[in-house]
């Protein structure tokens, strides 16, 4: 493997790992002590634990920890084709090791941190909803890392703000997860499939969306000139 791949795998595998511990972790310790963080902490711990991930990361690999959103970037002319599967398969198993992690550290609690929907609602509804909530991420993304100047920290601050009010706002209907992969290792670990028709549609439909918008407006530049 080209050095610049091995870092964007590694670099890719950890930052999943900690984004699944960041994504996952109040809920399980949730599940274990009664609900001491809430809503409100849920989505702190995401705020903190995401930011960091993308702060400590995303200079060597953009810190994508999202197969979505590599698919976005890949459509807006940020990646090149043949660099998707090393970000799949390290954000595999930076999720799975996320998960157990979490299982191993805190606990099986919580489904581990499962995403759902939540079936009061329609299934247009809250497929609608997860769509949207990676619509919000997809385009925070590139709305920042087309500013060049931005720094890394600002950056972090915004996708993880991003991701944060999505949870909140957003989860009690759809579960708000954004990610596939997010949603398929704790799903995984616990056995509970049920679901995950949702969470392997709704974030690539949403991404898709937001990148070709991206790209027939402010891209035409990008494929030419891509080097990740």
């Amino acid at each position: 493997m080209h050095k610049s791949n091995l870092i964007i795998f590694i670099a890719e595998l950890v930052g999943t790992f900690g984004l699944v511990i960041a994504a996952t972790v109040s809920v399980v310790y949730d599940g274990r002590f009664g609900q001491i963080l809430g809503p409100i902490g849920n989505a702190v711990v995401h705020f903190v634990g995401i930011s960091t991930m993308i702060f400590v990361f995303g200079k060597y690999s953009m810190a994508h920890l999202n197969p979505a959103v590599t698919i976005g970037f890949f459509i807006s002319g940020y990646i090149k084709a043949k660099k998707i599967p090393l970000y799949f398969v390290a954000q595999t198993i930076g999720a799975i090791l996320g998960s157990l992690f979490v299982k191993q550290v805190v606990g099986n609690y919580g489904n581990l941190g499962l995403n759902f929907p939540n079936y009061q609602y329609s299934i247009p509804l809250f497929y609608g909803i997860e769509i949207l909530a990676t619509v919000f991420l997809m385009g925070g993304i590139l709305i920042v890392v087309s500013k060049k100047k931005l720094p890394m920290a600002i950056i972090s601050i915004v996708i993880s703000a991003i991701i944060a009010f999505d949870v909140f706002f957003l989860s009690p209907i759809s579960g708000a997860s954004m990610n596939p992969i997010r949603s398929v290792a704790p799903a995984l670990l616990s056995g509970i499939l049920d679901d995950l028709w949702l969470y392997l549609t709704a974030p690539f439909i949403g991404s898709i969306i937001v990148a070709l918008i991206y790209r027939n407006k402010f891209s035409k530049n990008l494929l030419s000139n891509s080097s990740v």
